[in-house]
């Protein structure tokens, strides 16, 4: 018996604390010393917002966009936060490329006033929104509809869950469906090139294309 795919949402509630920098010196010293929540909103949520693709966290979109430290905000989107088993090891990552940087540019921009970079936490709630998937065509369906919200969990924050580089849809589709080659597929979307958007469209073309595979294999056989 096939196992259903129950669709669930996450939606965030932004949370500030107060603190903020102005220069990569003030950065680097609140990010040794914030939550760590704080440090997840700032980096694994950054697709959840409407973003820069040339970036992959907040840290580097404000280097590169409020400091114009474009050597610094490359080094910064080049850390993978799927990579790191805790938010520990991440954030000594994130200190180690900043403080390689301020060791050869020991006095870098101030940001313009108002431009300083807040950090903020976030309240992620998760929930199902009654939405189940018994076969790779009802799974179609609602993939074209479903929240981006949807989209992110299930396909960005699943990598933390499950681990290994691996989404919730692609590890249904492999385990339930028996449908390695479209699980591949799906596994290989690259997160940091495309927004959520781009990527429901990627699983969608990738999925009709199964459909089809099999409606062709299906009539074949008649």
């Amino acid at each position: 018996m096939i196992e259903g795919f129950e669709f669930k949402q996450c939606t965030s509630i932004l949370k500030s604390t107060g603190k903020k920098a102005g220069n990569l010196h003030k950065l680097r010293d609140m990010i040794a010393r914030v939550s760590d929540d704080c440090i997840f909103h700032h980096t694994y949520q950054y697709f959840l917002k409407e973003h820069i693709l040339e970036y992959t966290n907040d840290f580097a979109h404000w280097a590169g966009e409020s400091l114009e430290e474009r050597s610094l905000a490359e080094q910064l989107s080049s850390i993978d936060p799927y990579e790191f088993d805790n938010i520990i090891d991440l954030r000594k990552e994130l200190l180690y490329v900043i403080d390689d940087y301020l060791e050869k540019f020991p006095e870098p921009r101030e940001a313009m006033p108002g431009d300083e970079f807040f950090f903020n936490e976030t309240i992620t709630l998760v929930f199902p929104i009654g939405l189940k998937a018994k076969n790779l065509a009802e799974f179609l369906m609602a993939i074209k509809f479903v929240d981006i919200g949807s989209i992110y969990y299930h396909f960005y924050e699943a990598r933390m869950r499950v681990g290994g580089g691996i989404d919730d849809f692609s590890k249904w589709i492999e385990e339930s469906l028996g449908k390695k080659g479209l699980a591949e597929k799906i596994r290989a979307i690259d997160l940091f090139m495309h927004n959520i958007e781009d990527i429901r469209k990627h699983i969608e073309e990738q999925t009709e294309e199964e459909l089809k595979g099999d409606m062709e294999v299906m009539g074949v056989g008649k």
